[in-house]
């Protein structure tokens, strides 16, 4: 086993351009480039801040595409610039994590690396990080290693991870299933039983194993990124990855390895409960910010500014985004999502901020990508 075994490389997928938190997620500015995490932190900074415990900055890699590399580099300054690795377009997760893994294997075959969604929140970082390392143990032995969080309520947003028994002593669980997002009645079954959490497409294993299995299950995807890796570092590396890039299976990793892997027993699961949510749209961030006694949020507000830029009076669980410089008011009005930016303005119910992704294709179809 190598030195390096007992450190974790951090690897944080940056792509995606967060529809669904439009129009102050843009394709040139996504979300997680923004501070919604209720400090000064953009996502993707609170993301590598909460590996600090566990890693190092030189063993932390940011996976992001050609237009948001250059803001990447400046967010994250103590992360050297090399440690971007940038996909010359968007290929999906599997690729994006492949590339990484390939990358980190020429550094050390067996470390343990760990794959992070940049536009997630946690709030106990110090319980994420003890998951962490359990799942780091399981990783050690082999196994594909997902972290699993445990369903405080039947969603049907999220996919689901049917687990078996207790890996050795445990803490670790065999997972025997991945399961696609359900209809409500299948999630609250799922959550009665007790056998089921929520996939949060966070990753712990070991590089070479990893790797393996990619190619038992994705000859032509491991292939080619194994072409990459040979000219990472060299004068050919542009060229390499600019011919092969594009003729990755564009495809997830779930999908791609770990349904397969679960099937053959090779992956397992660590349970944890350390305040995480997927910020998926306006009406999540409302849930998990802090709110003031009527249940209004207000997103990226600055309370030390001269002039106020949102005024409220009798309104009720508003979540209230910014971010014009103008002045947005807003009376006798409840359950609404209001997004201010300098060119689009977005009002709808908050229990339909889900749909703000068909806004974004709308526009599309209108041709209007100004606006996305």
């Amino acid at each position: 086993m190598s030195d390096e075994q007992d450190v974790l490389y951090g690897v944080v997928l940056a792509g995606g351009t967060g529809t669904r938190l439009w129009p102050l997620s843009r394709a040139g500015h996504p979300k997680f480039l923004h501070p919604l995490t209720g400090t000064e932190a953009s996502l993707l900074q609170a993301t590598v801040d909460r590996l600090d415990t566990l890693t190092s900055p030189d063993r932390v890699f940011v996976v992001t595409g050609v237009a948001h590399a250059a803001a990447v580099s400046r967010q994250l300054t103590a992360m050297p610039d090399e440690n971007v690795l940038v996909e010359p377009s968007p290929r999906d997760s599997c690729a994006a994590i492949a590339l990484a893994a390939a990358v980190i294997a020429r550094r050390d075959p067996e470390a343990i690396m760990g794959s992070f969604a940049s536009d997630h929140l946690i709030t106990d970082k110090e319980e994420f990080a003890r998951v962490i390392r359990r799942a780091m143990a399981g990783a050690k032995a082999g196994l594909l290693m997902t972290l699993g969080i445990t369903p405080t309520r039947p969603e049907t947003g999220y996919g689901y991870l049917q687990c078996g028994g207790a890996v050795g002593d445990g803490p670790a669980l065999k997972v025997e299933e991945f399961k696609e997002k359900p209809s409500y009645e299948v999630a609250e079954g799922y959550v009665k039983s007790g056998n089921y959490l929520w996939n949060a497409g966070m990753f712990v294993w070991r590089a070479d194993v990893f790797l393996a299995e990619l190619a038992r299950q994705q000859p032509q995807l491991a292939a080619g990124v194994r072409r990459i890796a040979a000219a990472w570092g060299t004068a050919e590396q542009e060229e390499v990855l600019g011919e092969v890039w594009p003729t990755l299976p564009r495809i997830s990793v779930d999908y791609a390895v770990m349904e397969g892997a679960a099937g053959a027993g090779r992956v397992g699961t660590v349970p944890g409960d350390f305040g995480w949510n997927d910020v998926g749209d306006f009406h999540t961030l409302g849930e998990v910010l802090t709110a003031d006694p009527a249940g209004n949020v207000v997103v990226g507000h600055d309370t030390g500014a001269e002039r106020p830029t949102v005024l409220l009076r009798e309104a009720e669980n508003l979540v209230v985004v910014p971010g014009s410089g103008r002045l947005v008011a807003a009376m006798g009005v409840r359950d609404l999502v209001i997004v201010d930016t300098t060119d689009a303005v977005l009002i709808c119910p908050r229990d339909r901020a889900q749909e703000v992704k068909s806004l974004v294709d709308q526009l599309k179809e209108l041709g209007q990508h100004g606006y996305i």
